[in-house]
């Protein structure tokens, strides 16, 4: 059973500066609750084919795995895949202008999980919203503070 969770929230800043900050991978540690590390495998900047070495901590357990973006349209939306370990995930990022201040960001991630982890998609879907409205709403903090 696939997982596909979409969650999103409104930021009071410009696209450009919410885009800007969500889609650079050295940030994810910041706003990301689960994300305790990213390193670049390919050299920045982000574009389609760069990847990325994250470690997660998510349901007690640590998670090691590598995003490849495979989708880039600037200050519109971002797609990044991989294919490692137990839950092989995509995750898309989408940024919408509410108006010259004002940006509705959608975080999706959606994936099938394979063995031992499939049999928890249920938990792993509700789980996965309760942490991605942590993360929106962190994202949301940092960038209306700045």
């Amino acid at each position: 059973m696939p997982v596909d969770v979409s969650t999103d929230v409104i930021i009071r800043r410009p696209r450009d500066v919410v885009a800007s900050y969500a889609a650079d991978p050295t940030n994810a540690p910041d706003w990301y609750v689960n994300i305790e590390s990213v390193q670049w495998r390919t050299t920045p900047p982000i574009g389609v084919g760069s990847q990325m070495d994250f470690v997660a901590r998510f349901l007690g357990r640590r998670l090691a795995y590598t995003y490849e973006i495979v989708e880039l349209t600037p200050r519109k939306s971002l797609i990044m895949r991989t294919a490692d370990g137990p839950f092989p995930m995509e995750t898309t990022y989408t940024w919408e202008a509410l108006g010259a201040d004002t940006t509705r960001m959608t975080l999706r991630n959606r994936g099938m999980p394979a063995g031992f982890s499939a049999v928890l998609t249920p938990f792993l879907a509700a789980a996965i919203r309760r942490a991605n409205r942590k993360d929106l709403d962190q994202l949301r903090a940092i960038l209306e503070r700045g």
